[in-house]
């Protein structure tokens, strides 16, 4: 592989390769320094962004920080690659690169188009030039819209996963947080239940339950519980009502084996739940989860900084065509993201690459407690998220997951990005949410109200 090199005042860096290079650019976080990537210092890190402005976007289909021969991975990325769709960039450097993106000319349908030639490289290496102005002003240009049983993505509109984990799954439990999550507006992306007991008799236990609220209340979204995925395809084998399919995934194949994943695994499970169809308004299917730090924590990350491992696993999730993806971003913990600063790029790094690759991303806007990172920090990035259009973001009773024992985001902070943005719950979800008196007009309930008469109704029958 080529060196490269960038001369600041009289001093010049060498970086050895395209990956140490694309490492000694990205700006700080202790996942980088941890491994041993990250640049020394600001001014190398200025020099590092400097030189990779610089490099031509035709380099990054010719030069890869995984090789071709030993990750699937890439294999992916280049024999998917859609050179006509390049065509429309493929003159550009990075730098020029992000000032196209920036200009009038880029436009939602024009992104659309180009997506399908942007290899996750070249969205990594963007980024890392781009202001977090920037990291807003592009994503929200980028328009991905998905569908199921209701359509995610539109504009205007911001969607919320109900999460309504327990730590023994409590039947009462999770339907305690159903409801509370439904009232708050909560719930049109997806039910989703990280399960304690992860088997496929649970997780069968726990889907049935969902589909039972969702079928009797005629709720226009979709449920999910995040298991693995072969025990997904158990679940499906059995006749368990399986609306999506869930898995977390990683930009590189040995971190994905390290998931217990690799890319046929995948298809056979988007094939399964296809198989069923469960969707009323649309068939994408699956739902990822990915965070950076994942390929590091699993030492499967060949040298390559985490953000751009990151980015890599996006497209394994444009292969499967999912309904949902979201960032996991401060869930890792310290050792990858230390602080709220580090957190907040983090997340608007993963929403704006995602986008700009064509995918519906969201993000969990979430920290662990022995982070240096507080809910401030978390509605500082939540609204930056909202202004950039991100496509969903996470619902819990009180921002306390009691399950997984992280902090992330309650219905009462979905509901404020809503309305402090001017944004709505997906189509169909509203239309149910006001038929069932829980919105009236364009606004919520308001808070403190009593319940609506049919929920009432509905809680008295089921006693």
């Amino acid at each position: 592989m080529s060196s490269f090199a960038h001369t600041v005042g009289s001093r010049t860096y060498q970086f050895r390769d395209l990956k140490d290079l694309m490492a000694k650019a990205t700006p700080a976080r202790s996942g980088d320094y941890l491994a041993g990537l990250a640049a020394a210092s600001a001014e190398e890190r200025v020099a590092a962004q400097m030189a990779l402005a610089e490099l031509p976007l035709t380099l990054f289909l010719n030069q890869m920080v995984v090789p071709y021969e030993q990750d699937e991975v890439t294999r992916l990325i280049v024999d998917d690659h859609d050179r006509a769709a390049f065509a429309r960039i493929a003159h550009l450097t990075v730098g020029d690169f992000r000032n196209w993106l920036l200009g009038d000319a880029a436009d939602e349908a024009v992104l659309a188009a180009v997506a399908p030639g942007i290899t996750p490289e070249m969205a990594a290496a963007v980024s890392k030039i781009m202001r977090i102005q920037d990291l807003i002003l592009v994503a929200k240009k980028c328009r991905v819209v998905t569908r199921f049983r209701n359509t995610i993505g539109l504009a205007g509109r911001m969607a919320t996963r109900l999460q309504p984990n327990h730590p023994t799954d409590d039947a009462t439990g999770i339907a305690a947080s159903v409801l509370d999550g439904l009232l708050y507006g909560s719930g049109d992306a997806v039910i989703g239940i990280n399960p304690a007991t992860d088997n496929v008799p649970q997780v069968i236990k726990i889907v049935t339950m969902l589909d039972e609220i969702i079928d009797r209340y005629g709720i226009p979204t979709q449920s999910c519980v995040l298991t693995h995925v072969t025990n997904t395809i158990a679940a499906i084998e059995r006749g368990a009502p399986i609306d999506l399919v869930f898995q977390s995934i990683a930009g590189t194949e040995a971190a994905n084996a390290s998931f217990g994943i690799n890319l046929a695994l995948l298809g056979e499970a988007q094939q399964a739940a296809l198989s069923l169809q469960r969707g009323t308004v649309g068939n994408n299917v699956m739902y990822f989860e990915t965070g950076q730090g994942s390929a590091l924590s699993a030492n499967a990350h060949h040298g390559v900084d985490q953000q751009t491992c990151e980015t890599r696993a996006y497209a394994v999730a444009r292969k499967f065509q999912p309904l949902l993806v979201n960032s996991v971003v401060g869930f890792i913990g310290p050792e990858y993201l230390y602080d709220g600063k580090q957190i907040v790029r983090a997340g608007l790094e993963d929403h704006f690459c995602a986008k700009l690759l064509g995918l519906p991303m969201g993000c969990d806007v979430c920290y662990t407690n022995h982070a240096e990172a507080d809910q401030n920090d978390m509605d500082i990035l939540l609204t930056l998220l909202g202004t950039a259009g991100c496509t969903f973001v996470m619902g819990i009773p009180g921002s306390d997951d009691i399950m997984l024992n992280y902090q992330t985001t309650s219905f009462h902070d979905a509901l404020y990005a809503r309305r402090v943005l001017g944004l709505k719950p997906a189509p169909e979800f509203e239309a149910w949410l006001k038929q069932m008196e829980i919105f009236t007009g364009d606004e919520c309930a308001t808070l403190g109200n009593a319940l609506p008469a049919s929920f009432q109704r509905a809680l008295a029958s089921l006693n």
